[in-house]
């Protein structure tokens, strides 16, 4: 998009914004229009999107956006249910990515750039908010802190002046025990809809965490009860303190591998020899019915492999264990105290639904 074409559309945004009488700068819908330059430069640097605030068509559907955001609230889902819907873009063309673009809408019929996809997550009127309407507090709630995360979150960087380099991602799960980094769903530029580490917005970088106010069973923030909660996807490429869990569990059912937290070639060959053991789709794809047969059962007095794969996971959630195998009382407290905090039978025993809640739940 050149310069000038940018300035113009600037105009049009405030000209419009001035006579709708300033609510266009923080909710707005956008017609499908013809594709947008996506050529957005593959580097750190420019990671954000390039989310401009998108003008409304006519002042009628500011009106419309307004009256759906009063009811927001009272159309809740859970965070789960909100990461199911992301991760849809992942595949949803033909089994690639959703391109981005910041004026074409998809099949779905939300726009293709970071906002409509959150926007989509999140089941918000279509075609989506922009970033300023998603910080808007009828959307949103804005925590104190980083550390407050929780699955389904958003870090919105709303407030830059340059609406070019506004941004929002979906945040998943912390990816170590620092919170220096995060799992995260977003739509960017060139790439389209991709799920991967990150580690901007953390304490910096102008972005700010928000809690959507429709997000039930807890909305992140609360107790997640058990039975809602979903069973992490891993696959080559995956990264993190699930994949080093898997690695250990994998260990444990006699397959030789480093727990690096990395999926490579070496750990997919052992999920595809494993789930032939036990009668699975051989796709080196750790879901559900992989998960079930892969853990193990662990409690006071177990060892090895097994029990560093609930240490590693307990200490996602800042138990500060030694992952040394050995399951002894530090242990057993800390898994009391995450089946406390997430509604789970309280015995210390890391059994199915444990395990599920911590591979799950972030």
């Amino acid at each position: 998009m050149s310069l000038r074409s940018r300035l113009t559309r600037r105009a049009q945004v405030t000209l419009i914004g001035v006579a709708a009488g300033g609510v266009a700068a923080a909710i707005a819908v956008v017609p499908s229009l013809a594709d947008s330059d996506s050529s957005e430069p593959a580097t750190v640097a420019a990671q954000k999107d390039t989310d401009y605030g998108p003008e409304p068509e006519a002042d009628s559907k500011l009106v419309t956006q307004v009256s759906e955001l009063s009811t927001m609230a009272t159309a809740t889902l859970s965070p789960d249910t909100m990461i199911n819907r992301a991760r849809t873009w992942l595949t949803a063309n033909n089994g690639a990515p959703v391109p981005y673009s910041m004026e074409r809408t998809w099949k779905d019929g939300y726009r293709q750039d970071c906002s409509g996809y959150v926007s989509m997550a999140l089941g918000l009127g279509k075609p989506g908010l922009n970033t300023v309407g998603l910080a808007d507090s009828r959307v949103t709630t804005r925590l104190s802190s980083t550390s407050q995360l929780k699955k389904g979150d958003l870090l919105l960087d709303y407030s830059t002046t340059d609406g070019d380099f506004r941004h929002v991602v979906i945040f998943e799960k912390w990816a170590n025990t620092s919170h220096s980094a995060y799992w995260a769903y977003e739509q960017r530029g060139t790439y389209g809809t991709t799920h991967r580490q990150l580690s901007y917005g953390i304490g910096s970088d102008n972005y700010d965490p928000f809690r959507p106010v429709n997000l039930g069973d807890g909305g992140g923030g609360g107790q997640l009860p058990s039975p809602g909660v979903s069973w992490p996807i891993l696959q080559s490429g995956s990264k993190g303190a699930d994949v080093q869990s898997a690695q250990q569990l994998l260990t444990a059912r006699g397959y030789s591998l480093e727990a690096d937290g990395v999926f490579g070639p070496n750990t997919r060959s052992a999920v595809i020899q494993f789930q032939k053991s036990q009668s699975l789709a051989a796709d080196g794809v750790i879901g559900p019915n992989t998960w079930s047969k892969l853990i193990k059962t662990v409690q006071y007095g177990s060892s090895g492999q097994a029990v560093k794969a609930a240490q590693t996971q307990l200490n996602v959630y800042g138990y500060g264990l030694a992952v040394d195998g050995g399951f002894g009382s530090k242990t057993k407290s800390a898994a009391v105290a995450f089946q406390q905090n997430h509604q789970l039978q309280v015995d210390g025993v890391i059994g199915p639904e444990t395990w599920r809640a911590l591979l799950g739940t972030r």
